[in-house]
C-alpha cells in the first residue's frame, strides 16, 4: 500500500520505518520549518534503527527506504489516500489546516496518538469548505513504540506493544471492509474501541507521565533528567496517586457508559506482563527500563502536551458527568503554575471537539453510545 505519514518526529520515523519494513510504499512529511529529518532521509534514501543504545539491545535494527521524504505538503497529499498524523497533539490541528485543501472523499487519517483528535480534526472539516468530505478518522490509544530520534534519519526502537486500541470515526465507518483494513495496515495487532472518547481514556500516559514529572521536578531539574523516567520517578507513594488517578478515569468511564480496563490491565495486556501493582510494572518494565530518559524540565511533552490534551478534556468530561477529580485537576493547577499558563483554557476544551454548551447524553446520542 502507499501510505504518507505526517510528521518527522521519534514516532514519525519510527512509523515510516515500519511501515516500509512491512513491504509499503512510504512517504515522510514533516513542516518546511523543521526539514532536518526529511532532509537526512533524502539523502541517505531512507531510515536507519541502531542494534543497541547505550549498551541496551533495541528491537527492529536495520535500514529500510522510503519513496519520498518531503516538506511539500501538496507532494505528500498527492501520494496517497491514507495517513497516518503522528505528531505531538499540539501540532494536530496545524499540521492538518495545511492538509485541508487537498483532502478528499475515502481518506483514511490515522491519528497517533488519538487524544480525542478525530473529533477535533473532524469539526475542522466541518467548519471549511471541505463540509461533507468522506473522511475516517482512526485515533489510537498512544504511539505503538518506545522508541527516540537518535541522530537525522536514525532511531532507536526500545519496545513495542503488543497490540494498538484505537477508534473508527464516525461510527458509520466502522464497517467489516473498513475494519479489514485497518488490520491489514496498521504494523501491529488491533483492537477496535467504540469511539474517540474511549481512545483518549484508555491513553496509558495519563496515569504515569504527568504524574511522575510533576512530583519529581525538583529532581528532575537539578539532575538534568539523569533517570530513568519510569523505574526511578515511581515510588510507593507515587503510586498511590497514580492509582487513586485511575480510579478517577474508571469513575468517569463508568459515568458515560464507557468500558475502560484499568491501568494495571492495560499495561499487562500492551506489554504481554503479570505484574501485581502498577508500581511494580514501572519498576520493572523490561520496554521502558533500556536507557536514562526522563525530561529534565516542565517544558517536556509529559506536561506540554499530557495536561492539555488529555487531562484538561478529561476533566471537563468529569465536570458534565458530576464526577469529582481532586488529583487530576490538582496536576493541572500545578502544570499551568510551572509553566505560567492557563492550561484550563489553551487545552483541548469540549468546544474545540465541537462539544460546546453540549449535555452528557447529546455527547454520548452524537457518538452513538
Amino acid at each position: 500500500m502507499r501510505i504518507t505519514v505526517i510528521g518527522a518526529g521519534n514516532g514519525g520515523l519510527t512509523a515510516a520505518y515500519v511501515l516500509a519494513g512491512s513491504g509499503n510504499e512510504v512517504c515522510i512529511y514533516d513542516s518546511p520549518k523543521f526539514p532536518a529529518q526529511v532532509n537526512a532521509i533524502k539523502e541517505k534514501g531512507g531510515i536507519k534503527a541502531l542494534p543497541e543504545d547505550n549498551g541496551a539491545k533495541m528491537l527492529f535494527p536495520g535500514f529500510e527506504a522510503i519513496s519520498l521524504a518531503t516538506t511539500d505538503i501538496e507532494e505528500a497529499m498527492g501520494f496517497a489516500d491514507t495517513f497516518m498524523m503522528v505528531c505531538p497533539s499540539f501540532a494536530q490541528e496545524i499540521m492538518f489546516s495545511t492538509m485541508l485543501p487537498y483532502i478528499k472523499d475515502g481518506m483514511k487519517i490515522f491519528i497517533v496518538p488519538g487524544n480525542y483528535g478525530g473529533l477535533v480534526l473532524n469539526k475542522m472539516v466541518q467548519n471549511s469548505d471541505k463540509r461533507g468530505t468522506d473522511i475516517t478518522f482512526i485515533d489510537t490509544i498512544s504511539l505503538p513504540w518506545a522508541t527516540r530520534a537518535v541522530d537525522a534519519g536514525v532511531i532507536s526502537i526500545m519496545g513495542a506493544k503488543e497490540f494498538m486500541p484505537l477508534s473508527i470515526f464516525p461510527k458509520v465507518k466502522r464497517t467489516e471492509e473498513m475494519i479489514k483494513f485497518v488490520k491489514e495496515i496498521f504494523p501491529i495487532p488491533v483492537e477496535i474501541l467504540d469511539n474517540p472518547l474511549v481512545a483518549a481514556l484508555e491513553n496509558i500516559n495519563f496515569g504515569a507521565h504527568p504524574l511522575f514529572t510533576i512530583l519529581n521536578m525538583g529532581l528532575l531539574e537539578n539532575f538534568e533528567g539523569g533517570y530513568n523516567f519510569y523505574r526511578d520517578c515511581c515510588s510507593p507513594s507515587i503510586a498511590k496517586v497514580e492509582d487513586i488517578l485511575d480510579q478517577e478515569r474508571l469513575a468517569v468511564g463508568e459515568s458515560l457508559h464507557l468500558h475502560l480496563r484499568t491501568e494495571l490491565e492495560a499495561m499487562n495486556a500492551l506489554y504481554a506482563s503479570d505484574c501485581s501493582s502498577i508500581y511494580e510494572f514501572n519498576r520493572g518494565s523490561s520496554a521502558h527500563g533500556k536507557i536514562k530518559n526522563a525530561p529534565a524540565n516542565a517544558k517536556t511533552r509529559y506536561i506540554t502536551e499530557d495536561i492539555p490534551y488529555l487531562f484538561v478534556p478529561f476533566c471537563e468530561l468529569a465536570k458534565i458527568c458530576g464526577v469529582e477529580v481532586p488529583a487530576a485537576e490538582a496536576l493541572i493547577t500545578l502544570a499551568s503554575m510551572y509553566n505560567n499558563e492557563d492550561y484550563r483554557k489553551t487545552g483541548r476544551t469540549l468546544a474545540k471537539m465541537g462539544f460546546n454548551h453540549w449535555t452528557k447524553q447529546e455527547i454520548l446520542e452524537f457518538l452513538g453510545v
